[in-house]
């Protein structure tokens, strides 16, 4: 495959350019099994040199697929951790700004841990279709402030110490999500031998949601502004929000 910018030859579809520093491949569909993992390449755009390729089709540069042989016992957290290690070296070398991932959620844990990229959820039986039809439904603006920078509000004071600060900064981390205001603590509640959980909500009219933290028999209701117009595009954030948390074993 050539470069869509400067025609150089690249090593593999959808590569980063080393020549004219440009990226080819804009999101990656990533598929995981245990055992199996594909990556699906796709342009932001048709070709500049095609202008008349806008078929969604058109966008995908190509696919790869890396296999393992999962392991038992001791050896499989090494074996799973190189298995994360070779997607993520993949992913490295297109640079995209995104990645959905479907499937065994311990290899998307996994490489959601080996590569610092946005990540979204996607379980969909067709997930590049879904994807490319995703894609072309929103245009969400991406919010680039550190996750620490984003928390703030009145109250001052999470539930669960740590792990209710580690699961606010899980939140706000994500690229669609403005603000995350903490709210005033429940203690009224009914006990739990669970430990801390944290759940997001239904979303309101203007796309914002809200994040349940329960610990114990407290409870904290904590607003988190998103970057969402309407309830349709909320939605889809308070699925990625709350998939992430599920990655994060908060659920």
């Amino acid at each position: 495959m050539e470069c869509r910018h400067c025609a150089s030859p690249l090593e593999k579809p959808g590569d980063f350019c080393l020549v004219c520093r440009e990226a080819n491949t804009e999101a990656i569909v990533l598929e995981a099994a245990r055992d199996r993992a594909t990556i699906t390449m796709l342009a932001g755009e048709p070709d500049e040199r095609d202008p008349d390729a806008t078929d969604p089709e058109d966008l995908v540069l190509g696919e790869t697929t890396i296999t393992t042989t999962p392991e038992d016992g001791e050896n499989e957290p090494i074996e799973l951790r190189n298995f994360a290690g070779l997607i993520g070296d993949e992913i490295r070398r297109k640079r995209p700004e995104e990645v959905y991932a479907g499937g065994t959620r311990a290899v998307i844990r996994a490489v959601r841990e080996d590569v610092h990229h946005p990540f979204y959820r996607v379980d969909d039986d067709d997930p590049v279709q879904a994807v490319l039809e995703r894609r072309g439904n929103r245009a969400l603006d991406v919010v680039e402030t550190p996750p620490a920078e984003k928390i703030g509000g009145s109250h001052s004071t999470l539930i669960g110490g740590r792990t209710g600060m580690s699961a606010i900064q899980t939140v706000a981390g994500h690229p669609h999500v403005k603000k995350v205001i903490p709210g005033p603590i429940d203690a009224g509640g009914k006990g739990s031998q669970s430990g801390m959980r944290a759940k997001v909500t239904r979303a309101d009219d203007g796309g914002n949601v809200r994040m349940l933290l329960r610990d114990g028999s407290s409870v904290q209701e904590n607003r988190v502004v998103t970057t969402a117009r309407d309830r349709e595009m909320g939605e889809r954030i308070r699925e990625d929000l709350n998939d992430v948390l599920s990655d994060a074993e908060f659920q």
